[in-house]
């Protein structure tokens, strides 16, 4: 099975490019966030058309909004809602073999990281402990063993050093300030996940899969940073194939600015 997640920053204005990226890729799965349409909107037809006959639709006009495609059936469906909002930011399905999937897209934050001072931040943080809270509640080992799980998305936070970039200098940038970092561990910690790109990419090795579109070349720059992630819990580390972050993605007409993430299992 191949899974592909994706911040599409507006499916609609870029089906073609979701078009090339199955083309290229042939996700069995893929998972979209900030797809930013309703769901009576959202471009069905031309999903069926490529052969994804499953799909959970959860979105909003003009903001956020999550989507799961697949060619294979799901058992059940469902969708999550956080900090009194109902913003469409998290869909859940279960997958043959009892695989549950989580799709998230976490609140990016504003761009002061003070929580008294910026709203944005306060949600972003208040996000992450509902989840991980969750997650703790309801998944976490001791409550009827460990489920074969995955959680993808972008989750708004880069929390290596190779992460990004130039840690020194984004220390106080959010989406990988220390409080953020923190959190998402806890997040991972709470469900019992493990990296799956980082299984097969070394710590030590920089990767990204998000430039600004400030950039003037972003290619040159290579300013990036990695906000978007696919974990496994320990029941399916065994069965990872392969990982990759499809980079040339972001040099195509009218780009995200973020790029797929990939990652191959072995059912």
């Amino acid at each position: 099975m191949r899974l592909v997640t994706w911040n599409i920053n507006s499916v609609r204005l870029r089906i073609d490019l979701v078009r090339r990226l199955i083309e290229e890729t042939a996700p069995d799965v893929l998972c979209l966030q900030e797809t930013k349409t309703p769901d009576e909107h959202f471009p069905r037809e031309a999903f069926e058309a490529l052969g994804y006959r499953d799909m959970l639709v959860h979105g909003m006009k003009g903001y956020n909004g999550v989507a799961i495609l697949s060619r294979r059936p799901f058992a059940t469906t469902g969708t999550r809602a956080w900090c009194a909002r109902q913003d469409c930011r998290h869909a859940v399905v279960e997958l043959p073999g009892g695989i549950e999937l989580h799709n998230i897209y976490v609140p990016a934050g504003g761009d002061i990281p003070d929580p008294k001072a910026n709203p944005k931040f306060a949600h972003k943080l208040q996000f992450l402990d509902e989840v991980t809270a969750w997650f703790a509640a309801e998944r976490a080992p001791n409550h009827g063993g460990v489920r074969p799980m995955i959680a993808v998305g972008d989750l708004n936070i880069a929390p290596l050093e190779t992460d990004v970039w130039s840690h020194k200098q984004l220390l106080t940038v959010v989406s990988h300030t220390p409080v953020e970092v923190a959190r998402l561990g806890a997040l991972q910690r709470a469900g019992g996940f493990v990296d799956a790109v980082r299984h097969f990419v070394p710590a030590e090795e920089r990767l990204y899969t998000w430039w600004s579109y400030r950039a003037h070349d972003w290619a040159a720059s290579d300013r990036g940073r990695r906000l978007d992630h696919i974990w496994v819990t320990p029941p399916l580390v065994g069965e990872l194939a392969a990982a990759r972050v499809h980079r040339d993605s972001r040099g195509w007409d009218r780009a995200s600015d973020h790029v797929p993430v990939v990652v191959d299992f072995n059912f």
